[in-house]
């Protein structure tokens, strides 16, 4: 599956972008190295993955903190190599800590498309029991100027992760330089 995978580094003048390559990362400490090697004075960097307009990625790490995940649907990343490296994390993370948004929002899809997900799931075999939908920390870029629900909404069903990621860029100030990359 082909992908596009962008480094965005937060500085004083902005954001840098540069498109990056994944071919080494099999871990998610490989991806958190990668985007720290962007940094400036531990400042934030952004990695966005987007697989062939199946779902996207945003990867937040500010300094040595523990890298912070949000993937536009957890199932359909699962399928990948690179995308099971984040769903595998935050199916871990669910496991070992509470996750209040993703039972609000898991609870509300079931609610919405409980016979839809079984479908899906028979049809894709999710991996798992990783939902179908979005996955992770919503409120990644809130202090950037993009609210949860804004994020939420650019991955909800009939959402295109291309133009998703454009649209955050553009929210985070960057969208020009990003297109430039792609």
């Amino acid at each position: 599956m082909a992908y596009f995978a962008a480094v965005l580094a937060r500085t004083e003048d902005g954001w840098d972008v540069s498109e990056t390559e994944l071919d080494n990362v099999e871990t998610l400490a490989d991806l958190a190295d990668l985007a720290r090697e962007a940094a400036q004075d531990d400042d934030s960097v952004l990695v966005f993955i987007e697989q062939e307009d199946a779902w996207f990625a945003i990867v937040r790490v500010d300094g040595e903190e523990d890298p912070r995940i949000f993937v536009s649907d957890g199932a359909a990343a699962a399928r990948s190599s690179y995308g099971s490296v984040l769903t595998d994390e935050l199916v871990d993370q669910a496991g070992e800590s509470e996750f209040g948004d993703l039972d609000d929002l898991v609870a509300e899809l079931e609610d919405e498309e409980a016979a839809q997900e079984q479908e899906d799931e028979d049809d894709t075999g999710a991996r798992g029991g990783v939902p179908v939908g979005p996955l992770g920390d919503s409120h990644l870029l809130g202090e950037f100027g993009l609210p949860s629900e804004e994020l939420l909404a650019l991955s909800g069903e009939g959402a295109v992760p291309g133009d998703a990621l454009e649209e955050i860029a553009e929210a985070l100030g960057c969208g020009e330089v990003l297109e430039a990359v792609r």
